[in-house]
């Protein structure tokens, strides 16, 4: 392994392990949700458990339910916590070009899904991923620092055709959190989306009256 293959991976597993992830003791939670979507209203309920798995009830439509389970299962995600060898263990990591931002670029080898990483002080700030047809690029711009690691609570996804690099649609997220007892929890998700022809819609979840479970 070379001396840039290890500095490439020691940057990128400082900022991998820089993230906030809720801890081994994390004992689930519970909240009320309103989702809304231009003129339409949900509300329901969610419960988070103690192993990530996610509870959706009181939604009559199946489909906004299914949104909201999928959406609930994306930033659950982002808060488990990971094994760096467990996850990277087998990649191989080199650096890639410095931008005029200060980031650094991390290529990375042996990831299934082909992705790439640039990273900024101990953040990372972008991930590049490719999922069979469909390039993603997502930005980071601005992070909470919860002085027990980092959550981006303002970022945009690019989506692109990776065949033929045709914009097929852009993100915009905004996140902020509530700390109730050792965590921080999520209370508000607004999404500004672009499709590829132009449309726009914003979705705004809200999580209110969030609870731990008892473990």
């Amino acid at each position: 392994m070379t001396v840039a293959t290890t500095n490439a991976r020691d940057i990128f597993r400082s900022a991998y392990e820089n993230r906030y992830t809720w801890d081994e003791g994390f004992p689930g939670y519970t909240a009320d949700i309103i989702l809304t979507q231009g003129e339409e209203v949900h509300t329901g309920k969610i419960q988070v458990n103690a192993d990530y798995t996610v509870e959706v009830t009181g939604i009559d439509d199946e489909k906004v339910q299914e949104s909201i389970y999928n959406q609930m299962r994306d930033i659950v995600t982002h808060r488990k916590r990971g094994n760096f060898e467990g996850s990277h263990g087998k990649n191989q990591f080199n650096f890639g070009e410095d931008d005029p931002t200060g980031a650094v670029e991390i290529l990375v080898t042996g990831d299934a899904m082909g992705s790439n990483y640039k990273v900024r002080g101990q953040e990372i700030c972008q991930v590049s991923r490719v999922m069979g047809p469909m390039a993603f690029t997502i930005n980071t711009e601005e992070s909470l620092d919860t002085g027990e690691g980092y959550i981006s609570i303002r970022y945009n996804a690019i989506f692109r055709n990776a065949k033929t690099d045709e914009l097929k649609g852009k993100r915009d997220f905004k996140e902020t959190y509530e700390k109730i007892g050792n965590y921080y929890l999520p209370s508000c998700q607004v999404i500004n989306a672009i499709d590829a022809g132009g449309e726009k819609s914003t979705t705004e979840f809200t999580f209110t009256n969030l609870q731990l479970l008892q473990s």
